[in-house]
């Protein structure tokens, strides 16, 4: 999949120790790029809009997927991270692009760590919140906490009549040569090549 920019370049994912790992350390990469061209499309009028009274605004999901993404790597994953009074955009209403940079710099620096752990890291018990779980599972939580809130900007993006850009596939908005979304019956009931 092609986006218009690429954050972090695939030759700028560090290797794993362990061959087996290194999935990890390209789907974090492979995330934030997904992440960072869905927030780009944001313009900075656009920071206040609230779907619902009750939902976050969208630079209250920014903010939190800044704050929480820090927690999840040094609380429960065990990173060095910076502290929590330097992980926000300077001033009182950033623009989107500070909130991409800021996104993309803090898991640039991460990618280095998650290369450098193995087996006995990845299955280590650690804490989160009030119970253990493995490092592994732990970070694959973290993907998916992420992959939620993309999709709440995903949503506001939609109903602010911008485009939202493709995540694992093809979107209304956006799509390529070779491209081949799952919307039948038939494109479902296909066998594998093998």
């Amino acid at each position: 999949m092609d986006y218009r920019r690429t954050e972090i370049a695939e030759a700028e994912v560090p290797r794993t120790t362990r061959p087996v790992f290194q999935h990890l350390v390209d789907t974090y990469a492979s995330e934030t790029n997904k992440t960072a061209a869905t927030w780009r499309e944001l313009q900075d009028a656009q920071l206040g809009f609230r779907p619902h009274p009750r939902s976050s605004t969208v630079r209250e999901i920014l903010t939190h997927q800044l704050l929480s993404e820090r927690r999840f790597f040094a609380e429960f994953i065990g990173f060095p991270e910076p502290p929590g009074a330097e992980l926000l955009p300077a001033g009182p209403d950033p623009p989107v692009h500070a909130y991409v940079e800021r996104y993309v710099s803090l898991a640039r620096a991460r990618l280095a760590r998650l290369a450098e752990l193995d087996e006995p890291r990845w299955l280590e018990p650690v804490p989160f919140f009030d119970v253990r779980r493995e490092r592994i599972w732990v970070f694959w939580r973290r993907v998916l906490h992420t992959a939620h809130h993309r999709t709440q900007v995903g949503l506001c993006l939609r109903l602010l009549e911008q485009q939202v850009p493709p995540t694992y596939g093809p979107t209304a908005d956006v799509s390529w040569a070779g491209a081949d979304p799952t919307r039948t019956v038939d494109a479902a009931a296909r066998k594998s090549a093998g």
